[in-house]
Formats: structure tokens, C-alpha cells, sequence
């Protein structure tokens, strides 16, 4: 297969920023500025005890803080928070129930960060610091703003301490926890053999536990911290970050793509998205997953990451709308990413769970429905999607046990019906849908958030990145496989199901999906001319999937053109209202295509 997917070099956009304009927030770069500027701060709290709480996120690296803020500031005492929570193994005994002793799955945690702290540990603290009259004194560590004198014992008033939130994105989080560089909350486990319970800790537990403190403590930050580059660490005022969101929320902007290599991954985003030439493949691209992804702050030449789920926690209304956020809260429920097996290997063999079978096995609200948008293909290119006529559930699934038992490999074409793929097709995947794309194919994978929750099947007899066997999940899949959803049913339901639904001068608007059982609707438009939108109270997300280059614009001027390259996917919050979108750049003259998905109302 040629390896030449653009005929002119690619413009893809890998690092997007949104420019904060106020002057008036300074970026502190390295730990002899940052720790000069906090000095300058504690100086101005008026009390002669001058508490200082450096509240942190699970994933930052502890060695790294702990050493450069006792060496700049010198504070006459130092609390780490670590040290006031329960004992290890109560711990362990406490997340247990939501972590559980499966490789991949837990339960989405209800603790809250005051339920890791030993409360006779925490009066003792408080009362110490209460009695102490003078000097300066850190606090640190995650649940650290729970340790200030107050009464009860939990759930610290700050009162005029300084506050520094050292912030972490969880893409870097994951890459350290692969590299066993951190622990889960409250314990020491980095050293385990298998990172992927130090994923499932994290993901399941750990990051809504300090989720959940974070939101309470927007409006109290004085500084922000970005240690997201280890010994890079960036210092910035809390209310400039504060006003960055603002600007997000009011104007169309695209995250952080995150590329991740796999056994199956291909070489199509290598060319059209500026990678790596010499990493073997990108299998992922995550452009996308707001919970996942980092949102680019730009303070004049300097650059601030935070996580990208912060904007839904801050502005869950202006971002999601009214109706979305009624019926998710503060979470983004679409996703958008890239599955590349350009000149690679089949993804593995799959199904998802079933809105009841998530509910009441993993506490989810809603369950990953999705769909695979072709924007690229292979002459051989495949899906494998529904059942065949004559399926016997019966035998699939002892074929499967076999050959994942170290038998015969399993023929999944016997039993699963194959499609053939070309450039531009759109085939829909409610949750209980066996399905995977085969080699040679770029899928836009545009699904529900729940993106953990894939029982895996059959992976064709491969190990993972890391040289273990992948995660294979038959028993769940077994349990929530819709067996009826054979050759004709997938036919007529899922494959291509596309409808013109408006036209005019330049542009096609299309129908391609989801199902009636997904909640996003997806529709692309064919322009050559300008293209009018409009968010009617409810968040957008767009892919540009034909042509060059196209500028997102303001009828209104209420923010700034947005220019969008071939293969970038942006947001447009709900609050923008109207937007238009047409050719520009290298793009003019072209024929252009984008996909957008939005909730259904």
C-alpha cells in the first residue's frame, strides 16, 4: 500500500492553544522563580502565621515537589498529608469495593477525599497548627486544604492561607504510571508489576476522589501549578487561568491530541498528523476525550496545560447546554479518536456493555454506543459487524474459550459477518454489537465517554505493547452479545444509512447515524461555499474529514475565525449559537466535508 495518504504537506495543528490577552498574569518558569514569586506572596498574608497549602493531584511527582518548595521557601514546619491518612492496608480495604480484584474493571468510586484521613491523625494536626503563632508553614499533598484548623476536624477552613493547586492531565499521568513513576492516593505502589492496576486505581477511584475536592476549590486557588514536564514547572495566577476557561467557553477550540502506539496500529497518522517517523505505529490518536485530554493556556510566550475536564467542571452549562447538562452533568458525553490500522493489523474483537449490564456492574450512567467513520480504506479493507444467519451462540463461544484457552485459532468470519469498507462509509455500533474494523482502514471512532468498557473478545492471538497478553473479556461479553443482530438486521440498521436532510447553494447537509438506541446524532455536511450553524442549545463536535483547510467564523464577530486543518476535530460550545464554517486557505476551491456529532434533544 503507498504511504502517501496527502498530496500536499500536512498542516495538522498537534499543539492547539487558546491565547489568554490580559497582561496582567505572569507565568513563573522554574522552581527558583516559582518559589520567588510564592514568596513574594506569603508576604503579603497579614497574619504572622502564614499558612501556605500546595494541594495536589494524584500523578504529580512528589520527590520533585517536596525537595524544590522546602528548598526555596524554608518554612519553619512542613505537613504532608500523606502522613494523617489511614494506614495503608485500611486503605486498600476502604477502595477495594470499587477497585475489586479484576485486571480492568472497578466501580465508579463514591468516596470523597475526607474518607482517606484518620480523624484522630487530622484533630492532632489541627490542633498543633492552631496553637502555633508565628512562621511559615506548608501543607502538601493531595487532601491537603482539609488539614487547616477548623472545627469539625475535616473539611479545613482556609481562611487567609495561600492556595496552590498543582494540576495534572491524565494523559501524562497514565504515561507515568507505565513508567511506575507514581502512586495510587494514599499508598505506595508505583512498583507494581502490572501498571494497569495503577490505571484502574486511578481511574476508577482516585481521580473522581480529587475531582470531587477540585470543584470546591476553583474559587479559592490563588496560584496554579503545571508540573506536567517533570523538572519544567510552570507557575501561574488562578484567576488567569480562570479567565482562560472563560475565553474557551465563548468561542469554537480543539484539545490536546494525545497519539499512543498499539499491537494493531498503522502509519496514516504518521504523514497526516505530523508524528514520529521512526515510532514502529500510532494505533490511538485521542483528540477528543475532554476527560482525558489537556487544554493549551498561552500567557504571552508561555504555555499552561491543565486538564480539559476542568472547562466542563467550571462551565458544564455555557459548554454542554441546558438539556445535555440536565441529562449528563458535568461530564462530555462525546467522544472523538482516531483507530488507525493503515498497513496494521485487525483492532481486536469486541462488544460493549448494555446500559443495564454498565449500571449495575461498573456504576455508570450510560453505556458506549459508537460508530466507525472510514477516512481511509484500504482496496481490502473490512468490518466485522453483526452475526451471521446462521450463527450458533453456542459454538461462537466455545470456539472462543478454546482458542483463548491456546487452541485453535478462532475463525471469527464463521461466525461474524465481514463488510467492505471504502473511503467516507459510516457504520453504526449500538452497545451489544460484536464488531471490530479490520487492517488497512482510519476509522473516526465517534462513541459515548464510557471508553474503558470494552469486553474484548478475541484479539487474534496477540500481546500488548508491553509484552503481556491483552485483557480478554468473554465472560462479560457473553452476557451482553445481542444474538438477533444477524446479516440482514446489521444491512438494514447499521451500514451506511445515509439521507440528504437539507441543501443550498454550495452545501449538503446528511444524515449517516447513530441508531435509534444511540444518543448522538451525526451530520455531514458537503461544501464548497459557506455553510451556516448553529448549536440550538447543545454542544458540537467536528471533524474536518475532506479538504485542506477551513475557517470556523462568527456572524456576530462574538470570537475570534478559527482555522481548522484536514483530519482536526474541534468543540464549539453550546453557548457560540451561531457559527458558520466554509472553505479557506489551501482548502478554497475545494469540495470540503465535515462530521459533526451532538446530542439528540
Amino acid at each position: 500500500m503507498t504511504t502517501n495518504y496527502l498530496k500536499a504537506p500536512s498542516k495538522f495543528n498537534n499543539f492547539p492553544v487558546v491565547e489568554v490577552t490580559n497582561k496582567q498574569f505572569q507565568v513563573s518558569n522554574g522552581w527558583e522563580a516559582i518559589c520567588e514569586r510564592l514568596n513574594e506572596a506569603i508576604k503579603t498574608i497579614p497574619a504572622k502565621k502564614k499558612l501556605v497549602v500546595i494541594e495536589t493531584y494524584q500523578g504529580v511527582i512528589h520527590e520533585e515537589l517536596i525537595g524544590n518548595l522546602i528548598n526555596g521557601i524554608k518554612p519553619a514546619r512542613f505537613i504532608n498529608s500523606d502522613e494523617y491518612m489511614l494506614e495503608e492496608e485500611e486503605i486498600k480495604k476502604l477502595v477495594f469495593q470499587d477497585v475489586t480484584n479484576d485486571r480492568l474493571f472497578g466501580f465508579l468510586t463514591r468516596l470523597t477525599m475526607d474518607a482517606f484521613f484518620d480523624t484522630e491523625k487530622v484533630k492532632a494536626i489541627q490542633t498543633e497548627l492552631s496553637e502555633i503563632k508565628e512562621g511559615t508553614i506548608i501543607i502538601y499533598g493531595s487532601g491537603s486544604s482539609l488539614l487547616c484548623p477548623q472545627v469539625p476536624s475535616l473539611g479545613g477552613d482556609l481562611g487567609e492561607a495561600l492556595l496552590v493547586y498543582a494540576d495534572m492531565a491524565r494523559w501524562e499521568i497514565q504515561l507515568r504510571m507505565r513508567n511506575h513513576l507514581v502512586d495510587n492516593l494514599g499508598v505506595k505502589n508505583r512498583d507494581t508489576s502490572d501498571w494497569m492496576l495503577l490505571y484502574k486505581q486511578g481511574f476508577f477511584v482516585d481521580w473522581r476522589v480529587c475531582d470531587r475536592l477540585k470543584k470546591t476549590l476553583f474559587d479559592k486557588m490563588d496560584f496554579l501549578l503545571d508540573t506536567n514536564k517533570i523538572n519544567e514547572p510552570k507557575l501561574v495566577e488562578a484567576k488567569g487561568i480562570l479567565e482562560g476557561m472563560n475565553l474557551v467557553v465563548n468561542r469554537p477550540f480543539s484539545v490536546v491530541p494525545f497519539f499512543d502506539p498499539g499491537p494493531w496500529g498503522g502509519q496514516w497518522m504518521k504523514e497526516v498528523c505530523n508524528l514520529d517517523p521512526s515510532v514502529p505505529n500510532y494505533a490511538w490518536c485521542f483528540n477528543c476525550v475532554p476527560e482525558e485530554n489537556s487544554l493549551l493556556l498561552k500567557f504571552g510566550s508561555d504555555v499552561i496545560e491543565i486538564p480539559s475536564i476542568n472547562l466542563v467542571f467550571r462551565h458544564p452549562k455555557e459548554l454542554l447546554g441546558d438539556p445535555v447538562h440536565g441529562r449528563f452533568g458535568d461530564e462530555f458525553p462525546i467522544r472523538f479518536d482516531f483507530l488507525d490500522t493503515m498497513d496494521g493489523g485487525h483492532l481486536s474483537l469486541q462488544v460493549h456493555p448494555l446500559t443495564e449490564y454498565i449500571q449495575e456492574k461498573f456504576g455508570m450512567h450510560y453505556t458506549q454506543d459508537e460508530s466507525y467513520y472510514m477516512m481511509e480504506t484500504g482496496e481490502d479493507a473490512i468490518v466485522y459487524l453483526g452475526l451471521r444467519e446462521d450463527i450458533n451462540p453456542e459454538l461462537m463461544m466455545k470456539e472462543l474459550e478454546e482458542a483463548q484457552a491456546g487452541g485453535k485459532s478462532f475463525d471469527a468470519e464463521k461466525h461474524v459477518q465481514t463488510w467492505p469498507m471504502k473511503k467516507h462509509d459510516h457504520v453504526l455500533i449500538p452497545a451489544g454489537t460484536v464488531h471490530c474494523s479490520g487492517k488497512n482502514s482510519m476509522v473516526l471512532e465517534i462513541s459515548a465517554t464510557p471508553y474503558i468498557f470494552t469486553f474484548k473478545l478475541w484479539d487474534w492471538g496477540r500481546l500488548g505493547m508491553d509484552g503481556k497478553p491483552r485483557p480478554i473479556n468473554i465472560g462479560h461479553g457473553e452476557k451482553v452479545i445481542q444474538w438477533d443482530r444477524t446479516t440482514q438486521w446489521t444491512k438494514e440498521n447499521l451500514v451506511n444509512h445515509v439521507q440528504i436532510v437539507a441543501e443550498g447553494d454550495g452545501w449538503i447537509e446528511e444524515s449517516t447515524g447513530l441508531h435509534e438506541r444511540e444518543f448522538i446524532e451525526t451530520r455531514r455536511h458537503w461544501f464548497t461555499k459557506k455553510v451556516e450553524h448553529h448549536t440550538n442549545g447543545g454542544v458540537h463536535v467536528i471533524c474536518l474529514v475532506e479538504g485542506d483547510e477551513v475557517i470556523v467564523e462568527s456572524p456576530a464577530n462574538t470570537f475570534e475565525p478559527f482555522v481548522v486543518h484536514y483530519a482536526e476535530v474541534f468543540i464549539v460550545p453550546a453557548k457560540v449559537g451561531a457559527y458558520s464554517i466554509r472553505p479557506f486557505g489551501s482548502g478554497e476551491g475545494q469540495k470540503c466535508g465535515t462530521l459533526k456529532g451532538y446530542v439528540r434533544g
